[in-house]
């Protein structure tokens, strides 16, 4: 089976004809790897006993009677992932690609820092050299994963371009790659860029539906009649919605960063967007009437981000999925409801994915499930400031 290369008239590579070899090089490999036995089984070893997985389901029952979910509310914890987040799942798979390509060096980009740990894990794993392109803005505001990128021996290299956010990070990281493509690795870590990154990230995150869609049966008997994951690249709702597309009957939401409203900054490229070309890729983004990819804004660092992976432009065009979005201050209180009532300090990411199911409850039917994409160890600095939560009195 060939890579998929375009979902719809989306994805495809515009890029530097110095990369058109790696990314032929990476496809070639991955058409070779992914269904061979010997990496499987490395990886699925890795994934039960390096990553945790399978990751539990959890039922929230407190959420779900003060929201009035009637049929139940669950949670597929990603957030129990080693690491903290379901960015391990891709990283381990493209470092395990890039030692059988040979490749010496791992070069990733982050915004929340999430994926850049991931990198940095599993660089250290195999024992590979690893940079990590992170903004200014998301060194300040991500310190901690800072910190753990920095312990695991990965070099984060502050980009202080533009707005200092992920667009600039993965703008750099583009530039290492060009100059060093013989011996380096790039892992993308969301479902965009050239292909072929967007189906390997998607094929990668995507034991995370396969594991739901098995656990929901067990658990209660039947599918979701929703499903519920935040978007910024995407890597966590099309590794979630791949498990369910092919259920007409389960409804898929995938929710954007709203920022300070539509009206405002934000970072909703599916609602206001309109396709064009970033990072080597063909989808929905933000950009002014002159083609010029305007800022995002979200206080979630990983939903910072002004473009959106080329599949879920594809689902958004053909009704499979909604996509909504929620504001920084309708998350900051569904990351605080999460907290105290269920004892579970969510991701500012997944929060804007909660706010969608606590907004929209009457609406929503059967049993539904959020991808818990990721823990908030690394928001409780900036959200405890939003939220007037001093440490010191």
């Amino acid at each position: 089976m060939s890579v998929t290369m375009r979902f719809g008239p989306y994805g495809g590579r515009y890029v530097p004809e110095t990369v058109i070899g790696a990314l032929d090089e990476l496809t070639e490999a991955y058409e070779r790897y992914r269904d061979d036995p010997d990496f499987r089984s490395e990886l699925g070893v890795l994934l039960g006993h390096y990553v945790g997985r399978p990751t539990p389901m959890y039922r929230a029952r407190r959420l779900e009677e003060a929201w009035g979910i009637p049929g139940g509310l669950w949670f597929k914890r990603e957030d129990l992932c080693h690491t903290g987040a379901h960015k391990i799942n891709n990283a381990l798979g493209q470092v395990l690609l890039a030692k059988r390509m040979g490749k010496e060096r791992i070069i990733a980009e982050t915004g929340a820092g999430q994926h850049g740990v991931a990198t940095a894990t599993a660089s250290a794993l195999v024992g590979l050299g690893c940079r990590v392109y992170m903004g200014r803005t998301d060194m300040q505001r991500q310190r901690l994963n800072v910190i753990r990128m920095r312990m695991l021996g990965a070099e984060v290299f502050p980009v202080d371009a533009g707005s200092g956010t992920l667009k600039d990070a993965t703008s750099e990281a583009i530039r290492d790659w060009v100059t060093n493509v013989e011996h380096t690795h790039y892992i993308i870590g969301s479902a965009v860029g050239p292909a072929p990154y967007p189906e390997i990230v998607a094929d990668f995150q995507s034991v995370i539906g396969i594991e739901s869609r098995e656990q929901m049966l067990t658990e209660t008997g039947d599918l979701p009649g929703t499903v519920v994951a935040c978007v910024g690249g995407g890597s966590n709702a099309i590794g979630i919605f791949r498990g369910f597309l092919d259920d007409a009957d389960v409804r898929l939401v995938g929710v954007e960063a709203g920022g300070e409203g539509l009206s405002g900054k934000h970072g909703a490229s599916l609602a206001l967007g309109s396709p064009g070309v970033l990072h080597g890729s063909y989808s929905y983004l933000l950009q002014d009437p002159d083609g010029q990819v305007a800022e995002a804004h979200s206080v979630s660092a990983g939903l910072d981000y002004p473009g959106v992976g080329p599949e879920h432009s594809h689902l958004r065009d053909l009704g499979r999925v909604t996509y909504s979005n929620a504001t920084d201050e309708d998350a900051l209180s569904a990351f605080l409801e999460c907290c105290r009532l269920e004892g579970i300090i969510p991701a500012l990411e997944t929060s804007h994915a909660l706010s969608y199911v606590r907004d929209s409850a009457g609406d929503l039917t059967g049993p539904v499930l959020v991808c818990m994409s990721g823990r908030g160890d690394k928001d409780v600095d900036q959200a405890g400031e939003a939220l007037g939560i001093d440490a010191s009195a």
